[in-house]
Order: C-alpha cells, then structure tokens, then sequence
C-alpha cells in the first residue's frame, strides 16, 4: 500500500454503466439447463461464447477498472495468440464494446480511459486535448494510461511527498495541503512573514488550492496545482544568476505565475541557471539560461517566458524532469518504452555520452544510448547538482558524472562519462533513488535505504565524517522497522543539507544539518544538526 492509500476508506460500490444489451431476452436466458447457462452472446454476437460475463460487459468495464489493473494487463486480455486456451474470453475483449462515447473501442481500451479519467490531470481535459495527447502516446488509451502512470511513479504526482532544499523545506499531504518549514529570509515558506520556524505549518493562503507537486532551491518555491497552475513564493525569479539583483522580488505569500498561464503545468525541476517546467501533454519548457543557446533558444537569465525545448523531443512525450546545476534530463515515453536524454552543460560526464570534457555539451536534447546498450528500460532519473541516477525497470541502479567522495557508489572517486551499473546493488532490487550534493540514496522495493557519498549527517551512517564509496545500508532507518517509500535530500546550496525518509504509513524521518529549522525538529541547545533520525511532528502524510 502506498502513503496515498486510506485504510479507513468506505468499500466501493458497485457502480455500473445503463447499458442495455442488444438482445435483452437473449441476456436473460433464464430458461436454459444448467449446463448451458455459461454460454453467452458475446455484444450482439450470433456466435455463442465461452465467457459466461459477456452479456453484462459494464460488470466486467467495474471490474477492470476498480481492480488496479495496469496498461500491460489490459493489454494481455486482448491477446491474439491462437495458442491461447481461453479464446473466446480474449475475443470478447479485442471486439468493440458498445460503449458511449466512442462505440468501437474495445472494452480493455475504455477501462483504461475510465482509470485515465481518475487522474486530475486528466479529467480536465477537453476532447481536442484528450485526442491530442492519445496521438502522442501512440493512439492507444492504454498508452495515454501508461504515460500517466510513469509521470506519477517518477515525481509521486498527487501523492504525498517532502523536499529537503537548501536550508527550508516543504511537504505536500495526499490531499494537496502544503506546509513549510525552515529558514524564510526571502519568504520562500510562503506564511506571510520573513520568519523563521522549526515547526511545519500550513501555508494557509493556499487553502482550497490542491497542490500535487512541488520545487524548491536557494531562496524559492514552486507549488503547482491539479489545474496546472504554479504558484511562487520567495525571490521570484528563475535562475540563481538572478538571485543576486537587487531588484529581484520578495515575495512572502503564494502568487500564481503569469507568465506559465497559458500552460497546464505537472512538474517543475529548478537548476542553479534555469528552471524548467513540464506540461500534461509531455512537452518541455525552460526559462533563462537561453543565451548563447545553452538550451537551444536565445533570452538570458532575466527572461520570464517559456521556451520550447526544441529538437529530438519536440514529438517525443516526457513523463519526468530532473534538474541539475546546468543540464536537464528528461525521461521520455515511447510505446516500445521509456528512454532519457540529456542537454546542457555536460563537464565531467554529466549528460552521460560517453564524450570527453571539451565535446561534452549539448544545446538540444540528445539521447543517452548506454542504456540501450545495457539492456535497461529507465523509469526513474534524479539529477544532482553534479551527478546523475536512473532506475531502470528491473531495478537496476546506474550512475554517473562528477564521482567525487563515491557519490556514483563504484568504489572510487573517478568520474564516469556515461551510465554505469552500480554493481552494489546487485541483489537490491530498486524502486527509487535520490540524488544530492555529492550523495546518492536508494530505497529498495522491500523498503530499505541504501546511501553513498559525501560523509555527513545528512548521509544517515553511523561515521557521520567518512565518506562511503560504496552503497551501505541506512541501518537507522531499518531500525525504525519501517517500510521506506521514498527520500528527499538536498540538491543544490553550499555547505551541509539535510534528507527526508518517508515511509508507507506516512512518518516523516529527518536528519542532518538542521541550524534553520529545516528538519522541523526542535534541535537541542547548540546543536546544529542530528544524525540519527528524528520524526517530524505535526504532517499528516498518510
């Protein structure tokens, strides 16, 4: 069960589409010998059946919708292979279902657009829209299913999260309440005030909005919401070039930010030069850091506007972003599966193409082939400020760029200019990693917590001043006995940070450098940071 998941939840009730058969003396049948009762019309069929739900298929749509069936799932029900046993069952689900709107789609294609129409994302949507990015996705309700579910798994969309940044901190609840924590010199907690506070309160000017994602670096903050709105709070600005104007704005209440309007944003990821924003439709914006074409358009740092990112992901759908100190990767969705690709500044190996220092950069999005090479599907990507990581499918772990203090966990220090396998974690199956200033973290599908890195606090080991150049067990957290979901640590700032462990019922575990506030824990006199983790107060994350 994910943090998301009430248990106190009612049970479901039946709910059934009022679709009336084409022959309802035919669906009755009540006057047939038992031995015969199985048999059905399969949707108007004169051919009998052997699948004894075909004449009530909006039992069969409630099932496959409330079932936590995946793409793959329903795409195996409509198998054609003639080896197949139950034949008859994979033809009723291949035929049309007769269903309203569109009567030709077959029953496992409206089953995943009733499970798409659950996302808020989506149910939003007009037609035009819908129709428009079901043709990216590849024409297939299933796929548009599938690009949801990859955005969701790889940034926790519409789920409960927390963000460790640069000396403040945010948590987002499942029902989209923000709380704030930390250092607030600039407003960036969004509580009105330019206070500081240990304790995590509500940004109650945010009432009624729910948020379903969140950004944060040095000084600022970004909320968006389930309508694609993005609100601002801090210094306002999109590049830490610009955080050292004068004039740069403070801002201590949310604003919404005008000059994202026009887009219907899910994600933002926030570099040290740029910031960059995601839309629903999978298409990739930055603003500043454009001049001299770092990113393939011309406005400097001071720009405002979103800036297509153009090139090979021009037609490609993007299900996740992630940010480093100067380049961006982007996990792309295809239907033959996912892939990532990377643009920017790529000094000491950063985008992954294998290419030395001087031909390292890229000013259009390019595609990370190692992967292919390596037989691994990526499903997740995190972008330190100065190194990279992916998840692959079967959990598999890959590193790469800057390897300073084992940061890339291969035993060494030495850089790597193109993914590669953290042999590690050979027996670790992976389902989420966390990348920082010089630190990894993994979680394990069993719920354990692997880091490697910078020594520190905020690394989770017992020798808080020891670098570890290989992954090793947080055995802190695994003396909580509690099954990890998910880590937060810091990503950009100087000097030491601070990680968050979120487990499946929803305790938030803090740790590291917390002399601002930003492990909303009260620290003890002349302490400035924990080591041991220490549970956050006050958040209901469940």
């Amino acid at each position: 069960m994910d943090t998301t998941t009430s248990s106190g939840s009612s049970p479901a009730t039946l709910q059934l589409h009022s679709i009336i058969p084409e022959n309802p003396i035919a669906a009755l049948e009540l006057s047939f010998p038992p031995f015969l009762r199985l048999k059905r019309q399969c949707l108007g069929s004169s051919v009998p059946g052997e699948f004894f739900l075909a004449s009530c298929p909006s039992i069969v749509l409630h099932v496959l919708t409330t079932c936590d069936l995946g793409p793959r799932d329903l795409a195996k029900l409509e198998a054609s292979d003639a080896q197949l046993s139950f034949m008859a069952t994979c033809s009723f689900f291949r035929k049309p279902a007769n269903f309203s709107p569109d009567f030709d789609l077959s029953i496992s294609e409206v089953a995943a657009l009733d499970i798409c129409q659950k996302r808020a994302i989506f149910k939003c949507m007009g037609e035009e829209e819908r129709q428009e990015i079901k043709r990216r996705c590849g024409g297939s309700w299933k796929l548009v299913l599938k690009f949801l579910l990859a955005g969701e798994f790889g940034c926790r969309r519409e789920k409960s999260q927390a963000l460790a940044g640069p000396g403040h901190s945010i948590a987002v609840t499942s029902k989209g309440v923000v709380y704030s924590f930390g250092f607030n010199g600039s407003g960036q907690l969004g509580q009105g005030t330019t206070q500081d506070s240990w304790q995590p309160l509500p940004v109650r000017s945010l009432n009624g909005i729910r948020i379903i994602q969140a950004a944060i670096s040095t000084d600022r903050t970004f909320v968006i919401s389930d309508a694609g709105e993005v609100y601002a709070f801090g210094k306002v600005c999109f590049s830490e070039a610009k955080l050292e104007v004068p004039e740069t704005k403070l801002i201590t209440t949310p604003q919404r930010v005008k000059s994202l309007a026009e887009i219907f944003v899910v994600q933002a990821a926030i570099g040290n030069y740029f910031t960059a924003i995601l839309s629903r439709e999978g298409r990739v914006y930055t603003l500043s850091w454009g001049n001299d074409e770092r990113l393939g358009h011309q406005t400097d740092h001071s720009c405002s506007l979103p800036q297509p990112l153009l090139g090979a992901l021009e037609n490609i759908p993007v299900v996740q972003i992630a940010a480093g100190f100067c380049y961006l990767l982007a996990l792309a969705f295809q239907p033959t599966g996912m892939s990532v690709y990377s643009v920017g500044c790529g000094l000491g190996g950063k985008l992954g193409h294998g290419l030395s220092d001087s031909d390292a950069s890229e000013k259009y999005p390019r595609l990370i082939k190692k992967f292919g090479l390596l037989n691994i599907e990526p499903v997740m990507v995190s972008a330190g400020p100065w190194h990279a990581a992916v998840v692959g499918k079967d959990g598999r772990v890959c590193t790469w760029g800057w390897g300073r203090f084992g940061c890339l966990g291969h035993g060494t220090e030495e850089a790597e200019n193109a993914p590669k396998v953290v042999d590690g974690l050979k027996d670790v199956k992976a389902v989420h990693v966390a990348t920082g200033v010089y630190t990894t973290f993994v979680v394990s599908d069993d719920g354990q917590v692997y880091s490697f890195g910078s020594g520190g606090a905020n690394l989770g080991q017992d020798d808080v001043d020891e670098n570890t150049l290989t992954p090793k067990l947080v055995s802190s957290l695994k003396d909580t006995k509690e099954r990890m979901v998910h880590v937060s640590l810091t990503n950009s700032g100087n000097g030491t940070g601070h990680t968050f462990a979120m487990t499946e019922s929803g305790t938030l575990y803090a740790f590291g450098a917390g002399n601002r506030g930003q492990l909303g824990v009260e620290l003890g006199e002349n302490l400035t940071e924990r080591a041991e983790p220490a549970k956050v107060a006050g958040i209901d994350l469940s």
